[in-house]
């Protein structure tokens, strides 16, 4: 995964906690329940990165 991927999934984070963010000052369930699950993916590819990352450190040496 490049720097672009990294980046864009950090946005993703953000852009769910925002979502979340909204949803609970308008009492909108829909909402809230949309950020936690953009939050959760993005940290899913964000630990998937992580381990790419430390796959490639081991294997580059």
């Amino acid at each position: 995964m490049g720097l672009g991927d990294k980046i864009g999934n950090k946005a993703q984070e953000a852009t769910g906690k925002a979502k979340e963010a909204v949803g609970n000052a308008t009492d909108n369930e829909k909402l809230q329940a949309e950020g936690a699950a953009d939050q959760g993916a993005a940290k899913t590819k964000q630990a998937g990165e992580h381990l790419k990352d430390a796959a490639k450190d081991v294997f580059d040496k």
